[in-house]
């Protein structure tokens, strides 16, 4: 036997066991201690006790010390850390476009790792992620993906039934739950109604299962038939499993009467439960006597069913052996009720073969349908497929031949545009060059006349002042010799003649 205390480190979470060691540990206390992921701050949830051996899982760590102020200081001061850090990783999640849903984010006591929880639809490629995360944060980075059940565990919720949700709260560990339970216990199986937060079916439903389970072993079920303790024989209408009680439909004379028994007075074949039925030593000894058979089958094999082997639960046996003096004839009966219950038994299960052939059978022609529906399908769609790409192809076709034809005519167009343009401006600056030529043969026209007049008018000048100084030297010889052209000396002279 070792001294243990349970500690937890999370609302709801798994329980460890350690050694208290010297320490006078209590319910609620804090303590720390060394866990595979470094130095931990938990919360003692029972006062130290003693267990087994067996249901430790060596070897069983110590703890360190308890929790001073100091520590539940810094222990708050990580939970304001892990917002932080919550809100960060979401930004390098949004940034890396990541198909993932941050869920949780929580630090060690140590600061020596941070654990990033998340839920995906598949696999993740996050190791750009965790190089972004551990170059801001400095530490150790870990990220785990949980499902849906876990996700809900971490944030808690409202059920439907308006409080607090179980896993949530005060579950540790995650149960099996199947639809097996909320058949057993009569529920409706629409999925709006047995299913969690979550989506998966609610864990509640395994709370009531061994209770629903031993109450309908030791009832019938609805289209059973039973014998009262009348002696009448008729099936079974309603079961009332917490008053125990069962309205059968009964046979009187021409009409049916629908009548209430309870769970004593009736008869019927139990129905199967693995597991081995738990007796007191008495009543095992008695049943020995009664009937050895029985309890050398029940000793063989811990798995088969004890209730089948017995027409009549124990107890009512043990009850009715001991009240009746006419043991042959009990037992004589009993003998036939178990022919009768195998030739029963024979006939559902070849009725259940039929079934289960005729049921292959459907499955095997709606598989079949199924697949000619595939297969059509498939070929409908491979149908579609080509006729779109055809269309495609064509309609690309004819953009192109549209497109090449308008590029065409607008090169055309431009090229045409670009000819005349260049044809006019050669045209005017053919008519610009003549204007200035014209012009350039005016001016130097002009110019020529000039020069010539000019000339004229110095040549004139020059035989002019030859004339002048010519005449001033005939007025001092006293001569009148007359100037070449001039008409005037030379009428003068003659007249002096005459």
């Amino acid at each position: 036997m070792n001294t243990v205390v349970g500690v937890r480190f999370r609302n709801a979470g798994k329980i460890y066991f350690f050694a208290p060691g010297s320490f006078e540990l209590s319910k609620g206390m804090h303590v720390i201690v060394e866990t595979a992921r470094g130095i931990e701050y938990g919360t003692c949830v029972n006062d130290p006790y003693e267990v087994e051996d067996d249901k430790i899982v060596a070897p069983l760590k110590p703890i360190l010390r308890v929790a001073t102020e100091k520590d539940d200081k810094q222990s708050l001061d990580n939970r304001v850390r892990e917002r932080e850090a919550f809100k960060i990783c979401q930004e390098r999640i949004r940034d890396h476009g990541l198909e993932m849903k941050l869920i949780d984010t929580e630090y060690t006591f140590d600061n020596s790792k941070v654990l990033f929880y998340f839920t995906a639809d598949g696999r993740v490629d996050f190791r750009d992620l965790v190089k972004d995360l551990a170059g801001i944060f400095r530490t150790r980075i870990e990220l785990r993906q949980v499902g849906v059940r876990d996700e809900t565990k971490i944030l808690g919720g409202i059920g439907i039934c308006g409080r607090p949700l179980c896993c949530h709260s005060y579950l540790s560990d995650f149960v099996p739950v199947s639809i097996k339970m909320a058949k057993e216990q009569n529920l409706s199986l629409n999925p709006t109604k047995i299913s969690g937060v979550c989506g998966r079916l609610m864990c509640c439903l395994a709370n009531e299962e061994e209770v629903y389970e031993e109450q309908n072993r030791k009832l019938p079920s609805p289209g059973d038939y039973v014998t009262t303790v009348a002696g009448e024989r008729g099936i079974v209408q309603n079961v009332d499993i917490f008053r125990e009680i069962v309205r059968v439909l009964v046979q009187s004379g021409d009409d049916k009467e629908l009548k209430e028994y309870g769970a004593d007075d009736i008869r019927f074949k139990k129905r199967r439960k693995r597991g081995k039925l738990e007796l007191t030593p008495e009543e095992m000894e008695q049943l020995r006597a009664l009937e050895p058979e029985d309890v050398a089958a029940l000793e063989a094999d811990t798995d088969s069913d004890t209730e089948d082997l017995m027409s009549f639960s124990v107890r009512d046996r043990l009850k009715k052996n001991n009240e009746s003096e006419q043991g042959g004839r009990f037992r004589e009966g009993r003998e036939k009720n178990r022919g009768r219950g195998r030739d029963r038994d024979q006939n559902r299960e070849g009725g259940r073969n039929k079934d289960r052939d005729r049921n292959r059978d459907r499955d095997q022609n709606r598989e079949g349908g199924r697949n000619k529906d595939r297969d059509r399908n498939r070929d409908g769609e491979r149908s579609r497929d080509r006729d779109q790409n055809r269309e495609n192809r064509d309609g690309e076709r004819s953009r192109d031949r549209y497109q090449n034809r308008e590029n065409r005519d607008g090169a055309k167009n431009r090229d045409r545009d670009q000819n005349r343009e260049n044809r006019d401006q050669n045209r005017e600056g053919a008519r610009g060059r003549d204007a200035s030529q014209d012009r350039d043969a005016n001016v130097n026209a002009s110019g020529e006349g000039r020069e010539d007049d000019q000339n004229r008018e110095r040549r004139n000048n020059r035989f002019g002042n030859r004339n002048r100084r010519r005449g001033g030297r005939g007025r001092r010889d006293g001569e009148g010799a007359p100037i070449p052209g001039d008409a005037n000396a030379q009428v003068g002279q003659g007249g002096s003649d005459a």
